[in-house]
């Protein structure tokens, strides 16, 4: 085994004072964290979003009386509440008025076509939804195919901002810019009724223990239909109690600004960005759409930004634009990348422009997310995904479940107090993916001498090339470092001699870029059976709702 006892450089790179065993009992649950905090800086502002702020002491009121809206409709602890909102100030609001009413939060991408919400709707059986309304058309099409769904609230971006503000934003968003297609749904109420009525109802608080579900966490479904993560109030705690004490000597209270482009309902911003700053009394600035890089860009420039966390996509883009260079980056001291891997040529420019180091974590989704991070008291080690959080044990397992030693690669494995309780209503899913008490991520990778881990590519993704594995994310990083293209992504392609043999999608940065210059640089830099036998160039790639280039997609 391969654990804190017996890989001693994991123990060697931990500040002193940062506990090696953490099981997320500091707060009973996720509720109690969230009070704490909401007393401690309730002078501070909390989020703030297209100019409209709210103070911690706002966010306390506000998500009290969501909370004794819910409660009024006889939702009970233990109902499931999907959120379907991007990143406004409406989402802290239900989410933190839904867990103080003891619900289940079922975090929905609102991109969702009709049959993924149907599918997650009905897997996890809800009784509420909170959706935005450019997407209720969607919701329209699949609600009476929803038969536990009893009651729909319905949010518009203006609801926060202020009666003429929100009023003007609302018009534009309808009438202008046409985002809000008709919709039917005459069962719905808007947000604001939803708020004015539990403004005359009465919040009865709810005992919430650690091992109470907190959320179901869907997976992205890349290999089929998408589960929902049963993640428990422990494990969120586990997991935000290792980044605290992670960043420990980094961050200061009251004192943050943190940008949060990342979607909330995704779980990386959702533990990083909330739950964890959050305890700092940052204030949060939400990005609402960050693919308008325009206004994006714009909103950095109004604020002395001190933590960002993105994707490699979003940060690559983010330099491409011409209002990069206009931003300051003199506070800014924490980059952390997630989602997907770093590439280097990304890693190396973001330092050079900002001063600041891009550090790696790695995470999924079943396990709240973060399992390892690069140390922020350490030299980094370029292409690594940094060390295991505290409490954190690794095992490497080959093709016949052996332990790998050091160096050798195979699938990464993790147990930890941040691993979910399974999946929701899907046994043998669950047992397919565990393996005692540690969990299969599906991820090749191997643990260096020195007790860094480096991530190779997804198992399920690899290239079988005449009987030899070739990773996607090997290729990607040698085309990316061309620096005529912008996005790379590579899939397999059937091949009658070779099985399997890699192609390759590249958005252009330059349009000069031909297929020949692309096979050159290859032959230059990778042997013969990882080279891309075809090409294709795209104006974009398929993306998930982080920016993550979705390979399954590519075929």
């Amino acid at each position: 085994m391969i654990d804190e006892n017996t890989c001693q450089p994991w123990l060697a790179q931990y500040e002193e004072g940062v506990p090696t065993q953490i099981s997320g009992d500091m707060y009973a649950s996720l509720v109690e964290m969230l009070s704490v905090a909401m007393d401690k800086y309730s002078d501070l502002v909390a989020f703030e979003s297209m100019g409209a702020k709210i103070s911690y002491q706002d966010l306390d009121r506000l998500s009290d009386q969501f909370a004794a809206y819910l409660q009024s409709l006889g939702l009970k602890k233990g109902d499931r509440i999907a959120l379907q909102m991007p990143n406004i100030l409406q989402y802290p609001i239900c989410l933190i008025g839904a867990m103080r009413a003891g619900l289940i939060i079922v975090n929905t991408n609102p991109l969702y076509t009709a049959r993924e919400m149907e599918h997650q709707f009905n897997d996890a059986n809800i009784s509420a939804l909170v959706i935005l309304e450019n997407f209720a058309e969607t919701l329209e099409k699949v609600i009476d195919d929803v038969p536990s769904l009893k009651h729909v609230i319905v949010a518009s971006m203006g609801d926060m901002l202020g009666v003429l503000k929100g009023t003007i934003v609302n018009f534009v968003v309808r009438k202008v810019k046409k985002m809000v297609p008709a919709y039917h749904l005459p069962k719905a109420v808007t947000f604001k009724q939803a708020m004015k009525a539990g403004q005359q109802a009465t919040f009865t608080p709810v005992q919430i223990k650690p091992e109470d579900i907190a959320f179901l966490q869907y997976t992205g479904g890349t290999t089929g239909l998408s589960k929902g993560a049963k993640l428990l109030h422990k494990n969120m705690l586990a997991n935000a109690e290792q980044h605290v004490h992670w960043m420990r000597n980094l961050l200061e209270e009251r004192t943050e600004v943190v940008v949060t482009a990342l979607p909330l309902y995704h779980i990386f911003a959702l533990t990083v960005n909330f739950m964890t700053f959050f305890q700092y009394g940052c204030k949060n600035v939400l990005i609402a759409n960050p693919r308008d890089m325009k206004a994006f860009l714009g909103e950095w420039k109004k604020h002395d930004v001190t933590i960002f966390t993105a994707v490699n996509t979003l940060f690559n883009g983010m330099m491409s634009h011409p209002m990069f260079d206009q931003l300051k980056f003199d506070k800014l001291k924490l980059s952390i990348g997630g989602g997907m891997a770093v590439q280097e040529h990304v890693a190396t420019k973001w330092e050079a422009k900002t001063g600041v180091v891009l550090r790696e974590g790695y995470g999924l989704t079943e396990c709240s997310p973060v399992v390892s991070c690069q140390p922020f008291h350490d030299n980094i080690r370029q292409g690594s995904i940094g060390i295991p959080y505290p409490s954190t044990d690794l095992k490497i397992l080959g093709e016949q479940n052996e332990e790998m030693p050091l160096g050798e690669r195979g699938e990464l494995c993790v147990k930890g107090p941040q691993v979910m309780a399974g999946y929701w209503n899907n046994d043998s899913e669950t047992a397919e993916v565990m393996y005692g008490d540690y969990l299969r991520t599906g991820d090749i990778a191997y643990i260096a001498e020195d007790g860094f881990v480096y991530l190779v590519d997804r198992k399920k993704e690899m290239i079988n090339v005449s009987g030899f594995n070739v990773f996607p994310n090997e290729i990607e990083a040698v085309i990316s470092s061309h620096p005529k293209v912008l996005e790379v992504g590579v899939c397999a392609v059937a091949d009658e001699k070779s099985t399997e043999v890699p192609k390759a999608f590249i958005v252009k940065k330059d349009d000069s870029l031909t297929e020949e210059e692309i096979r050159s640089y290859c032959r230059e830099h990778l042997t013969a059976y990882k080279r891309p036998r075809h090409f294709a160039f795209r104006e974009e790639l398929p993306k998930s709702s982080v920016g993550k280039i979705m390979r399954r997609l590519l075929k």
